[in-house]
């Protein structure tokens, strides 16, 4: 975990979080494994949409929901973020779950950020397919209390919630990691899906290959 720590700590030199006043800030979570331009376009339609002042991709370490075989090391994760964010002065990596590490509740997450950013509105970015698994999550009606959830609509989900969710349409792009990473291995071409940046990098690092 050292390494991986050392290897953070430069790659997020230039996006790291400081602390502001009054802030609406978005939150979308995840493994980014890696990270793709469905991503960002849900990432910069919310912040339109809403008139967030930043919103903030925030990479897991150990996510309880995820098949581990497939996840690559977070420093790798990290330096793709970054790749992709670059350009847009909107757009920040939250590093709390890598520099805690072990599993990532979202809960726990977020009680972390309120605590050191009270003066923060957070929202916290989901696609409409996770909304029905709320009741499910860990510590929801106290995570409930924290964030606003916003629900990224989906074809096939009916956006509708016991919980207070607020609903954004965005175009639909059926673009996943789990596909970046089959085309990967099967030596077929990544260009469009993923930054020019990401392709570059996960090209240069052999990455996905096997």
């Amino acid at each position: 975990m050292s390494n991986v720590m050392n290897h953070v700590e430069t790659l997020t030199q230039t996006k790291t979080i400081t602390k502001q006043n009054g802030k609406r800030i978005g939150i979308l979570g995840g493994t980014f494994n890696p990270i793709h331009n469905g991503h960002l376009i849900i990432a910069e339609q919310v912040l339109d949409q809403l008139g967030l002042d930043k919103v903030y991709f925030m990479p897991d370490a150990n996510p309880p929901h995820v098949d581990r075989k497939f996840a690559i090391d977070a420093k790798d994760r990290v330096a793709m973020i970054n790749c992709a964010i670059r350009d847009n002065p909107k757009f920040a990596i939250e590093m709390t779950e890598i520099m805690r590490g072990g599993v990532s509740y979202s809960y726990d997450t977020m009680k972390q950020l309120t605590q050191q950013h009270p003066e923060n509105q957070y929202y916290f970015i989901i696609g409409g397919d996770m909304v029905d698994y709320l009741p499910k999550w860990y510590r929801i009606d106290d995570l409930v209390k924290l964030v606003s959830f916003v629900g990224v609509k989906r074809d096939g989900y009916t956006p509708a919630s016991k919980y207070p969710v607020i609903w954004v349409d965005v175009p639909f792009i059926d673009i996943s990691s789990s596909l970046i990473r089959s085309k990967m291995r099967q030596h077929q071409s990544i260009k469009y899906l993923v930054p020019a940046a990401v392709e570059h990098y996960i090209k240069e690092n052999h990455l996905y290959e096997k």
